[in-house]
């Protein structure tokens, strides 16, 4: 990153969000352009007469091995073609762009030695929204994201399958019908291409954008359902919270502080209960559940580790990732390890443990308003019909609960579980591809949890007649969610209806 930044070019994750989810066009700079013009003219003269790692050598174990003059350019080829055996769903369009722009990044620091038609190529891919056909399983994220890359290389070439338009086409197909051309191997651009953590890095930032989507969707939940219940507000104070010293604790709590300002439901401690009392059983409770009053303390470590995973997810989407690294500075290539995916495999793994918690936080939110002798003022799984004869949002519960459970397995660490392989040339690895993909598992199950929980606090609401009591934020809410789910007594399959509060969701602004 502190290359990047020397070489000003690096770019802010809310830019590359831009370029990922907004279609904003990705244009090389000047100053980009002959970073790399440079960097392979320098690579070019440089490997003449030397022996470089996958320029006139095997690759891995096979680094042992010299390639003769004839083959190079085979070379380059073979180890797209040989890699490119993945397994399993395809990921979705919008991740393999995300990884094709931390590719760029990669590159345009001319730290690589790839030809510009390299660039040019990927630029107009992003731009075309044209995504390579890359399998999920296949990378251990250790010499980079091998396989996955190495399926996405396959497209440069003019090989291989691309989302186009919504429909999986062969590439050479599209290409014509763009005007485009595919790469020619140079150098080295078959290894470049293939080698790095370009693949774990585009899910980690998609990742991250959705996961920033659901904590304001968790904290909008959260004033809800205390709203519902009429919780005292003093929970949320910062005299209370400002003695924890934590950051996300401070910032959460005062969130909803804002939040709950035109808020006509929150109770004042102060009027309700600091005065004298006759009662001997209190019919509103004294101080809700951990799950409505523990708000700040709960999400304020998710808040933290979200604005961490960030700080990584900006620092490996701005580095040089690559192997061999070509210097023009100091006239020399380096060989190391920049492939390693440690940094982010360990991040994606705090990030799904983070949303694990999260979703088990509205999990059990979504439980008190519908047990009936917990909340105490709800009837039945939130039930309008007849008791016995309707059932509310009891079902709904089966299917949030079960998903919870699957978050909470799914939340064993990957960046623990290394297997050494390729010969044991690879012998410690990060699995960050994997971790990555089971952290967008999490990401998903969460939203579906969401769903749920924000159909039941709609109905809650209706239940005691509150929509106008609410504050602004959480009413606007509410009314998007009865726009999608109007209220129901009578019992009818909802499933279509949480697929579509799940759409709404994860693509409102």
């Amino acid at each position: 990153m502190i290359i990047n930044k020397l070489l000003n070019i690096e770019m802010q994750l809310s830019q590359a969000e831009k370029v990922i989810f907004g279609n904003e066009k990705l244009v090389m700079s000047p100053e980009e352009r002959r970073n790399i013009e440079k960097s392979h003219a320098f690579l070019k003269e440089f490997s003449r007469d030397k022996v470089i790692y996958g320029i006139n050598t095997g690759f891995g174990p096979m680094a042992q091995y010299r390639v003769p003059e004839e083959d190079l350019k085979s070379l380059q080829y073979n180890i797209i073609r040989s890699h490119s055996t993945g397994a399993g769903e395809p990921f979705a369009p919008i991740y393999v762009k995300a990884a094709m722009l931390s590719r760029y990044m990669t590159f345009a620091t001319g730290k690589s030695g790839v030809h510009i038609e390299v660039m040019e190529l990927l630029v107009a891919f992003i731009n075309h929204n044209v995504t390579p056909f890359i399998p999920q399983h296949g990378s251990v994220g250790a010499s980079g994201d091998l396989v996955q890359l190495a399926h996405l290389a396959l497209t440069l070439i003019g090989e291989g399958q691309v989302f186009y338009r919504g429909e999986l086409r062969p590439t050479a197909d599209v290409m014509r019908e763009l005007g485009l051309k595919p790469i020619t191997a140079h150098l080295r651009e078959g290894l470049a291409l293939c080698n790095g953590t370009s693949m774990m890095t585009g899910v980690g930032i998609v990742n991250l954008h959705y996961a920033k989507k659901l904590l304001e969707y968790a904290v909008v939940a959260s004033l809800m359902v205390n709203e519902i219940v009429a919780s005292y507000d003093d929970f949320l104070a910062p005299e209370l919270n400002d003695l924890k010293n934590h950051n996300g604790q401070m910032r959460i709590a005062q969130w909803m502080t804002n939040l709950a300002a035109s808020s006509h439901r929150l109770l004042k401690r102060e009027v309700e209960m600091y005065h004298h009392h006759e009662e001997t059983v209190f019919k509103h409770k004294v101080q809700p559940f951990y799950s409505l009053r523990c708000i700040p303390q709960i999400l304020g470590p998710v808040l933290d580790t979200l604005d961490f995973t960030e700080k990584i997810l900006d620092e490996e989407f701005n580095a040089v990732d690559d192997n061999p690294i070509v210097d023009i500075e100091t006239r020399t290539v380096y060989h190391g390890g920049n492939f390693h995916g440690d940094y982010v495999s360990f991040e994606m793994d705090k990030l799904k443990i983070a949303i694990t918690k999260l979703t088990m936080l509205m999990e059990r939110q979504f439980n008190y308003l519908c047990h009936d002798k917990v909340n105490e003022i709800l009837p039945p799984f939130m039930n309008l019909g007849r008791l016995g004869l309707n059932y509310g949002v009891q079902a709904m519960q089966f299917t949030a609960t079960s998903t919870t459970a699957e978050c909470q397995t799914l939340s064993n660490p990957m960046y623990v579980h290394s297997i050494p392989n390729n010969n044991d040339n690879q012998d410690v690895v990060s699995m960050g591809t994997n971790s990555a993909i089971l952290a967008k598992r999490v990401i998903e199950n969460a939203y579906q949890v969401m769903a749920i929980h924000y159909i039941g606090l709609a109905q809650a609401v209706d239940c005691l007649k509150i929509r106008d009591q609410l504050s602004e934020t959480t009413r606007r809410y509410y009314d998007d969610i009865r726009a999608i789910v109007p209220t129901f007594v009578e019992d009818t399959p909802k499933y279509e209806e949480v697929a579509r509060v799940i759409e709404f969701l994860m693509n409102r602004e």
